[in-house]
């Protein structure tokens, strides 16, 4: 939640472009802790006027039913816009470039049912574009997240004048430790762009269980403010002054009904992954009716 200080001291934040499976996404799927991924690909879907939402939903059901036919097992999440333009975003994580180009291969194996897919989700697309990120631990603050209970990403751009990634940097580090004294609960991964995107480029992606979390720090905005102190304020206002172009916050909420996830997500929250199937479930049996008697 680095925004929430720049916008104080910076001013007004301008945002992300693109994603394609959650940082925490692709290559851990057990339930429980998740780990981002060296490498982040983010595909970004921009939808003409009145075609996101149920129509979006219904060609992103056709890649869905077309991977598991296939039994592919690249896995991605989706996510849909709150705020900014009405767009969705697709993370994919993996190890290396070398295994990213191997997932899309497998992506492959859906055939013509992918290109049928591709055609009719096309047609409500203004524009689409895809941008690949780094993994830089040294920015990134208490990254093991529960990914099959995460409801919203917050996520952060920014945009530094060419020579500040250290002032950057610094600036993160001093972040980090008033969180560590007045947040030590919070999570969030920082990336670096390098394919498809202006650099130097950073993203901060914060996982929300609940829009509550979002109110509960500016509710408690004067403890980080507490945590770090006259000095440390002033520096950061100089770093985000010095070093930071320009920047932009917005909010996604996770869309299982876009997102093609393994079973161990799928079955750590099925209420949520699985609405329909949960629902089928909960649902009770019709009594059998009663034999008419004869008139």
């Amino acid at each position: 939640m680095l925004q929430k200080l720049v916008r104080v001291f910076v001013g007004p934040c301008v945002l992300l472009a693109a994603i394609s499976a959650v940082p925490y996404a692709r290559a851990q799927q057990s339930g429980g802790e998740h780990k981002p991924p060296r490498i982040l690909t983010v595909v970004r879907e921009f939808l003409k006027p009145g075609k996101d939402g149920t129509a979006h939903e219904k060609t992103e059901a056709l890649f869905i039913d077309a991977f598991r036919r296939a039994n592919v097992s690249s896995h991605y999440l989706g996510m849909v816009s709150l705020t900014g333009r009405p767009r969705a975003l697709f993370f994919e994580g993996y190890d290396s470039i070398e295994q990213w180009r191997k997932g899309q291969k497998e992506f492959e194996k859906a055939g013509s049912a992918f290109d049928r897919a591709n055609e009719a989700d096309g047609a409500l697309l203004e524009s689409t574009d895809r941008t690949v990120w780094y993994f830089e631990e040294e920015g990134s603050f208490n990254t093991s997240v529960d990914l099959a209970h995460v409801r919203y990403f917050e996520i952060e751009r920014f945009t530094l004048r060419q020579g500040h990634e250290a002032d950057f940097m610094e600036g993160a580090k001093l972040v980090k430790a008033a969180y560590a004294k007045s947040f030590p609960d919070a999570h969030w991964a920082m990336y670096s762009a390098i394919y498809g995107m202006a650099q130097p480029t950073y993203v901060i992606l914060t996982p929300l269980k609940s829009a509550a979390e979002i109110d509960h720090f500016f509710a408690n905005y004067s403890k980080f403010a507490e945590a770090m102190g006259p000095d440390g304020m002033k520096r950061l206002t100089e770093l985000s002054a010095s070093g930071i172009e320009s920047s932009e916050t917005n909010l996604f909420a996770i869309e299982p009904k876009m997102s093609y996830m393994g079973d161990e997500i799928l079955n750590a929250d099925p209420e949520f992954w699985r609405p329909q199937a949960a629902a089928a479930k909960k649902a009770p049996a019709k009594a059998a009716e009663k034999p008419k008697a004869n008139p």
